[in-house]
């Protein structure tokens, strides 16, 4: 069935998130800080993991590289961060993490090769990959609601326009075969994952959304790169 992995996937947030706002009040500040660094310390061997499936690490570092200028340029960073502010006014929210909640878990849940490719997927009736992305998407959004407030619940609002999108390309599109493609924006987003676990575990906060680009930017690269024998 086209497009189940997507709906899984956003109940799945949504179920998770909801029970981690009602047990928040039950955790201790000192447990919801060992759970965000705990995250932090996932996000960060995730990322590197995601990163080693480049094939030649120029092509993440140069999609980064331009994807960060154009998200600077066209201040993707603060327009998310407007975006999720608009949120929590409209819910009337006193969340005091909730901007950032939502920003990290949109990116979390919407960055990486399980993203892309079981969307893409999806979109064809295999909903395999994204299935089990939503198992993992569910459990993670239980301690990050817990830790970062309402924020996280609303991060279903990117998966279905995210993900969406992305099965309904796959819908029309019906082949998968670029594999060089998928390896180099799945680096990229490895790169872009470990600057979640830096800032997870405030070591250094980076403007993460705004090299949102660089994953548009690594297609055409890594096809150039493929053509050339790179």
């Amino acid at each position: 069935m086209p497009f189940l992995g997507v709906i899984v996937n956003v109940l799945t947030v949504l179920c998770g998130s909801l029970l981690g706002l009602t047990i928040v009040h039950r955790i201790s500040e000192n447990v919801r800080t060992v759970i965000l660094r705990a995250i932090g310390l996932g996000t960060l061997v995730l990322g590197i993991d995601l990163a080693h499936k480049t094939q030649n690490l120029i092509l993440p570092m140069g999609s980064l590289l331009l994807g960060g200028i154009l998200g600077t340029l066209w201040n993707v960073e603060g327009r998310l961060n407007g975006l999720a502010e608009r949120l929590r006014q409209a819910v009337r929210s006193d969340s005091a993490h909730f901007v950032q909640g939502f920003v990290f878990s949109s990116l979390l849940f919407c960055v990486g090769p399980m993203t892309l490719v079981g969307s893409l997927q999806d979109g064809v009736g295999d909903s395999n990959l994204l299935l089990t992305k939503a198992l993992m998407d569910g459990f993670s959004s239980i301690a990050l609601a817990s830790s970062m407030g309402a924020g996280v619940l609303f991060s279903t609002i990117t998966i279905v326009l995210l993900q969406g999108s992305l099965a309904a390309v796959g819908w029309f599109m019906h082949d998968l075969g670029a594999t060089r493609v998928f390896a180099e924006v799945s680096a990229t987003g490895g790169l872009m994952i470990l600057a979640i676990g830096l800032d997870l575990l405030d070591i250094k906060r980076l403007p993460v959304a705004n090299f949102l680009p660089a994953l548009a930017v690594a297609v055409p690269l890594a096809m150039i790169a493929g053509w050339l024998g790179g």
